[in-house]
């Protein structure tokens, strides 16, 4: 994938000349068959080329590539044009109020995953002495935006991947999140035997061979696929979580939207109350909540 740029010889040297602004408008329009936001993939991958904000692209917007920074953006733009998600080239992910680490490790965190914190936020207060645990905790996303918002909760994350525990523990160190203690392991069967307040995850929940799955066949296929019908870990992270949850405890899961009804009947036969699926922006049910008594 080329960018047009131009060369001018002068004394027998090339010299490459072209701007900013040119190179957005090039790239936007090669990436507006595949990307919906062409102009900021644009944006970003020449910021990444260049290593600037894109406040000084906007500023600068007539500055000359350097030709070590145009074959970067070449190989930049090669990788989206192959279907490369933004955050993994770009290697942080914007997620709350934090700039998060990522690779092709780790799940890159979903706006949506955002109405979860919400909840836990609404209903825990400030002064509120909470113990917590995230299970599969990826880049850290829920685990590390509590963290920020409540100082004082003793925060617990467990992951079985050791290369995303990693990048977890990467962006604890870079926001100052000393308090999120990190686990490497299978769900609670990870942790010590200990009391939470709320057990939270946005585990795996996609079935094998969902046709959804050649969209996202640049993220870890481990931290998306959950057997045939998508629900096997949230199947153990339910029949686990009673023996590790304070009585009034609450057990928070994310998961696809046409599984509702399914977990909602899950935490029934195990004995959860208080059960209720929430919405998302886009009116579609996005996580479940439960009570153990």
């Amino acid at each position: 994938m080329k960018i047009n740029g131009t060369i001018q010889h002068i004394d027998g040297d090339a010299d490459f000349y072209l701007r900013l602004d040119e190179a957005v408008k090039q790239i936007s329009h090669q990436l507006s068959i595949l990307s919906q936001t062409p102009r900021l993939d644009a944006e970003l991958l020449i910021c990444q080329a260049i290593k600037q904000s894109r406040a000084h692209l906007l500023a600068y917007s007539e500055q000359i590539f350097k030709p070590e920074e145009y074959q970067q953006l070449q190989n930049l733009t090669q990788r989206r044009m192959q279907g490369e998600p933004m955050a993994y080239i770009a290697e942080y992910k914007d997620f709350w109020t934090l700039k998060l680490k990522v690779s092709p490790a780790v799940l890159i965190p979903r706006p949506e995953t955002e109405h979860l914190i919400e909840w836990i936020l609404l209903n825990y207060s400030e002064n509120s002495l909470v113990k917590i645990v995230d299970l599969g905790t990826g880049s850290g996303a829920i685990a590390l935006s509590l963290a920020t918002e409540r100082r004082n909760w003793h925060i617990d994350a467990v992951e079985q991947s050791p290369e995303a525990l990693t990048i977890a523990k990467e962006n604890a160190l870079i926001h100052q999140l000393p308090q999120v203690n990190f686990y490497l392991g299978s769900w609670l069967s990870a942790l010590p035997l200990e009391k939470y307040d709320l057990i939270v995850s946005n585990p795996p929940y996609i079935a094998l061979g969902d046709a959804h799955l050649r969209d996202l066949k640049h993220e870890p296929s481990d931290a998306l696929v959950s057997g045939s019908d998508g629900l096997d870990a949230i199947r153990e992270i339910i029949a686990q979580a009673p023996e590790y949850l304070i009585n009034s405890g609450y057990l928070i899961l994310e998961h696809g939207f046409e599984q509702a009804e399914k977990i909602i009947e899950l935490l029934q036969q195990k004995g959860f109350v208080e059960i209720k699926n929430h919405r998302d922006l886009a009116d579609l049910p996005r996580f479940t909540t439960a009570c153990w008594r």
